[in-house]
């Protein structure tokens, strides 16, 4: 989601055009980058929602939002419905 909306913009252009190891730099940055802008994005949607969204976990922001809008950016971005960075992978990744 936050690739596909611009924040942020990879430095390398040739990095969304490549298949990556999950344990490859561009993909641990990657992960740990949108850990950080959900939290971020978790306690905006907290301010927005007024006091009583201080119970609000992450886990019920992501698919309460951020998981659909990535979907929706994905198939809006490219014709697979993919994610923008790629990871090589035979199941699912934490």
């Amino acid at each position: 989601m936050f690739v596909d909306s611009g924040v942020p913009e990879p430095g390398d252009a040739a990095l969304l055009s490549r298949v990556h190891d999950p344990g490859a730099e561009p993909i641990v940055e990657s992960r740990a980058l949108t850990v950080a802008l959900l939290d971020r994005l978790a306690g905006r949607v907290r301010e927005a929602l007024g006091p009583g969204a201080a119970a609000l976990s992450l886990g019920q922001v992501l698919p309460g939002g951020t998981w659909q809008a990535g979907r929706e950016l994905a198939r809006e971005h490219r014709r697979d419905s993919g994610p923008p960075i790629r990871v090589a992978r035979g199941g699912t990744l934490f």
